[in-house]
């Protein structure tokens, strides 16, 4: 199956709906997951974003509904769910009741720090720095041992900030690889930047090897907002695939 299972509409940052599937069938794909940003309780990410997924899925759901007709891609329910340690509980209470097909697991904020854009505050500390990137990976382990999610989005998401980019080291993609490896959770290969700043996927091609040793395998998401970036974005996951002898999961292995 060719599954696109990160993508977003305008139920959070993204594009209408039927644009986005339509874009899907221009790209060949079989499959595609709705993901729009989940803010469960309240982050500096939710604050800022704005995003009520939380209150609107039902209406989203009905939405997806209405369109499984109109297609013959299939369509996941699905979210990406923002990780925020100590909140695990009410996390887990919303999940259940809401049933999605799947969960992307992200980490955005944690503690002090962002790294979904420019909310990190530059310092030439470099101590500082290493120390905003290494309170991430706690975050991202912490996210993969809750048990909360199907799939772990972007890993390696501090790259994406010029001021913390090459502040993760072969040690922090280790910690990962060790805890995916014990766990149920898929990361996903990540193209949201390929055509952007950072110029790759998620995660570093260079450290992958750390994943293949322990027979972690990826699902793919174009981690796309806007149809064009969908149609530009799915092309470069099939080619990294191919290059990179990369181990696909089956989008049905991994739904909740």
């Amino acid at each position: 199956m060719r599954a696109d299972l990160h993508t977003h509409t305008t139920y959070s940052d993204g594009s209408a709906l039927p644009s986005m599937v339509r874009a899907a069938e221009t790209a060949g794909l079989d499959a595609l997951g709705l993901t729009d940003h989940c803010i469960v309780v309240d982050d500096a990410f939710g604050r800022r974003a704005r995003y009520d997924l939380v209150e609107t899925y039902r209406r989203r759901r009905e939405a997806i509904d209405r369109f499984r007709d109109r297609t013959a891609v299939t369509l996941y329910d699905a979210a990406e769910v923002s990780y925020v340690a100590g909140a695990e509980a009410e996390t887990r209470e919303f999940l259940e009741e809401a049933g999605f097909d799947y969960t992307i697991g992200s980490v955005h904020f944690a503690g002090e720090f962002g790294y979904s854009s420019r909310t990190y505050h530059t310092t030439d500390d470099d101590e500082r720095r290493r120390a905003a990137v290494a309170r991430y990976y706690d975050a991202v382990v912490g996210a993969v041992e809750s048990g909360l999610f199907d799939v772990l989005g972007h890993l390696d998401l501090p790259e994406r900030l010029p001021e913390l980019r090459g502040y993760s080291t072969r040690a922090d993609y280790e910690r990962v690889a060790e805890a995916l490896a014990g766990s149920d959770v898929v990361p996903e290969v990540n193209a949201g930047r390929v055509h952007r700043s950072l110029g790759r996927v998620h995660p570093n091609p260079a450290m992958l090897a750390s994943f293949r040793r322990r027979g972690v395998r990826f699902v793919l998401g174009s981690d796309s907002h806007r149809p064009e970036d969908l149609r530009r974005r799915v092309p470069t996951l099939r080619d990294l695939v191919e290059r990179r002898d990369l181990v696909i999961e089956d989008p049905d292995a991994v739904l909740g």
